[in-house]
């Protein structure tokens, strides 16, 4: 009775002893956890949390820089209210310019981006960093350098590329004004946005095509895949879904957050004949030249929903379904 006794303790006292242990190893491990994270969360509350907080309680008032933020009428709602309703500008142009613009260049600087990325894993590993780098190169030199180069080659005189190319080619008799014109200008900010589609999602789907199981290809046409288009909807995408949706998501915010292109090309902010004007130019417009920083406020939180709604239908997509 007294071994038993003596072990039944020991076992106590051991169990505690363990449990002890896992407790402070635990504690450990979840300080060591918050202080790796802690930088990147005061970096992304101050950059990220806070502004957009801030921005909505601004929506909310009038604010024009020199005087302290008032509460707007109708319970703060006015800015919203003017935007939906009285904002000829916004809902005549900007809107319908922006949705127009993202649709395009968002799915379609995507799908370009996972076709070159599937292009260049077929070939060999030297050439492929090469065309790799030559691809993602214009996506790092910025709206406004991009914007001087094709100010430079649509320019609207003799001078510009494409218009002493049409003259010499008897193709027009006087040069067209291309980035004056409602007609073009829109057309123009989707071809160089398209031009320097190829970012950060390009790299991560090479990433992504590059990492996929080579057995798995195999074994998919000993199942019964028969050709490329197959093997890319039944393997490849399956396979890098976490790099779609980077992808995917990449896309929507750079569509929807664009707007320096437009007014670099025109060299004004609006555009001309509202042409280019897009939301963010149109924040820009109220927020840096009117001073309406209410105004502008309310008109970022709209653009932060709308981009909220189309990365929901990117999740839905892409996302891991458990």
């Amino acid at each position: 009775m007294a071994a038993n006794s003596n072990n039944r303790f020991f076992s106590k006292s051991s169990f505690l002893k363990s449990k002890k242990y896992i407790s402070e190893k635990v504690s450990s491990e979840k300080f060591s956890t918050t202080l790796l994270l802690g930088p990147y969360i005061l970096l992304f509350s101050l950059f990220i949390v806070i502004p957009v907080i801030v921005a909505i309680a601004l929506s909310f008032t009038y604010f024009n820089v020199i005087e302290m933020p008032k509460i707007a009428d109708l319970w703060g709602l006015y800015n919203y209210v003017m935007i939906l309703t009285q904002d000829e500008v916004f809902l005549r142009y900007v809107l319908p310019n922006t949705l127009k613009y993202a649709i395009i260049t968002g799915p379609g600087g995507y799908l370009l981006s996972f076709i070159m990325a599937w292009m260049l894993s077929q070939i060999q590993a030297t050439p492929r960093k090469i065309l790799a780098l030559a691809l993602y190169t214009p996506s790092m030199l910025g709206g406004v350098f991009i914007g001087v180069i094709f100010r430079t080659l649509f320019s609207g005189d003799k001078s510009g590329y494409i218009n002493a190319f049409l003259l010499s080619s008897g193709l027009i008799s006087t040069p067209l004004d291309f980035l004056q014109s409602g007609n073009y200008l829109m057309n123009i900010m989707i071809f160089v946005t398209l031009w320097s589609s190829m970012g950060i999602g390009f790299l991560s789907m090479l990433a992504g095509i590059l990492n996929v199981n080579k057995e798995m290809y195999e074994a998919a046409y000993i199942d019964g895949i028969k050709n490329r288009l197959q093997e890319i909807f039944y393997i490849t995408i399956p396979s890098m879904k976490p790099q779609m949706l980077f992808g995917a998501v990449m896309a929507i915010v750079g569509a929807f957050n664009a707007g320096g292109i437009g007014v670099a090309l025109a060299g004004s902010n609006p555009t001309p004949q509202y042409a280019g004007q897009l939301i963010v130019n149109h924040i820009d417009d109220y927020g840096f030249i009117r001073y309406e920083m209410g105004y502008a406020a309310a008109l970022s939180v709209i653009l932060l929903l709308i981009i909220l709604l189309f990365s929901k239908v990117a999740y839905r997509l892409f996302g891991e379904r458990d």
